[in-house]
C-alpha cells in the first residue's frame, strides 16, 4: 500500500512530513522525552525524561495551523500517551484531545504513535467524535514473548492482542499499524517464527520493519547473541511480506465503503484532474476530479486497487 518500509533508524530519527502539496496536515508536537526503559531504544538517553507541553500552548499551535489552512492536525510526541502526567493537574492525553475538539474548529485530528499500555476506555471514548481519524499506530516491536521480555516492553502478547480486539470493537473500521524489530540480540529461529506468526494473526493495516542496530549506551547493546546481518535481512524480508499481505487484506476490505479523504496533491489529466490523498483511516487513494481538489475533503467510494493505491470515486 506504499506505507511500508524497512528502516534502520530508530523511530526517534523519523521526521514527519507535511502534505505532499500545500500544508494539508500540520504536525503539532505536544510532548518530548520518555520515562520508559526499553533496552533497545536510545530515546531516553537522547531526549531525557518525559515532559509535556501545556494544553493552552498546544491550543495556540493548533489554531495557528488551522488559520494557515491545514485541514488535519496530527499530535506527535516521543511518548505521546504519557502527555499531561507531569503537569500540575496531572491531566491525560484524552483530556488534551477533548479540549482541542471542544475549543477548535479542527476538521480531522490524528494521533501519532502511542504505546499500547497507555490506552484506557476514556481514550477510546474520544472516537465518539467523528473528527477523530480512525488510525492508531501501536508499536509491538516483537511477537515473541521472550524477546519482549529482553526488550523490557511493558506489555505481553496476550495484553496486546486483547487491546487490539477492544480497539477494533470500539472504533469500527479502525486501521492499526505497528513497528517490528527483527534480529534482536539472542533472537532464535523459534522466537522469530513465533514473532512472525503473531504478527500475521494481528491483521495489521501496515507497519514498519526495523533490523536491530546496537545503540551505544543502551542495555541491549551489552547483550550477547548477536544475529548475523544476513539472517536479520532475511527475517526482515519475511516480516515485511507478512505486513504487506495484511495491509492489502485490510485495504481490500474497504472496497465498496465510503470514506472521507483529504486530498494532498493534484495533477491535470485527460481534461480533468488526478487527485491523491489519505482517508481518515490512513489509506492512500486516487480519484478523478473535475477540478483541483488539493487541501479539500470529500467523501469517496473505494472501487478497488490499482498501481499501488486504492482507486476511488468522489461521491460528495
Amino acid at each position: 500500500m506504499g506505507q511500508l518500509a524497512d528502516f534502520d533508524l530508530e523511530p526517534l530519527a523519523r521526521q514527519p512530513l507535511p502534505g505532499a502539496r500545500k500544508r494539508t496536515r500540520a504536525f503539532i508536537k505536544v510532548q518530548d522525552g520518555c520515562n520508559n526503559h526499553c533496552t533497545f531504544c536510545v530515546t531516553r538517553i537522547a531526549r531525557g525524561e518525559a515532559r509535556s507541553i501545556p494544553r493552552d500552548e498546544v491550543l495556540r499551535e493548533v489554531n495557528h495551523a488551522l488559520h494557515g489552512g491545514s485541514r488535519e492536525v496530527v499530535l506527535t510526541g516521543v511518548h505521546l500517551g504519557w502527555w499531561g502526567r507531569d503537569l500540575r493537574h496531572e491531566e491525560t492525553l484524552p483530556d488534551l484531545v477533548g479540549y482541542l475538539l471542544e475549543k477548535t474548529t479542527i476538521e480531522r485530528l490524528r494521533l501519532s504513535s502511542t504505546e499500547p499500555w497507555d490506552l484506557d476506555d476514556r481514550f477510546f471514548d474520544l472516537w465518539q467524535d467523528p473528527r477523530m481519524c480512525r488510525h492508531l499506530h501501536l508499536p509491538l516491536q516483537s511477537g515473541s514473548a521472550e524477546v519482549l521480555k529482553r526488550m523490557a516492553r511493558r506489555t505481553s502478547l496476550v495484553e496486546y492482542a486483547q487491546l487490539l480486539a477492544h480497539a477494533r470493537e470500539r472504533i469500527p473500521g479502525l486501521a492499526v499499524t505497528t513497528d517490528i524489530i527483527v534480529g534482536f540480540p539472542g533472537e532464535t529461529e523459534d522466537e522469530f517464527s513465533e514473532s512472525l506468526e503473531f504478527v500475521r494473526s494481528m491483521n495489521f493495516a501496515g507497519g514498519h520493519v526495523f533490523r536491530y542496530s546496537a545503540r551505544p549506551g543502551t542495555a541491549a547493546a551489552r547483550l550477547s547473541g548477536r544475529v548475523h546481518g544476513t539472517i536479520a535481512r532475511e527475517r526482515g524480508r519475511l516480516m515485511r511480506l507478512a505486513l504487506e499481505k495484511s495491509a492489502r487484506h485490510y485495504a481490500d476490505g474497504q472496497v465498496g465503503c465510503e470514506l472521507k479523504t483529504l486530498w494532498e496533491a493534484a495533477e491535470p489529466q485527460d481534461g480533468g484532474w488526478l487527485v491523491r490523498g489519505l482517508t481518515d483511516n490512513y489509506l492512500p487513494v486516487t480519484a478523478q476530479a473535475g477540478s483541483d481538489r488539493s487541501n479539500e475533503i470529500d467523501w469517496v467510494r473505494i472501487d478497488g486497487y490499482k498501481k499501488g493505491s486504492l482507486c476511488a470515486t468522489i461521491t460528495g
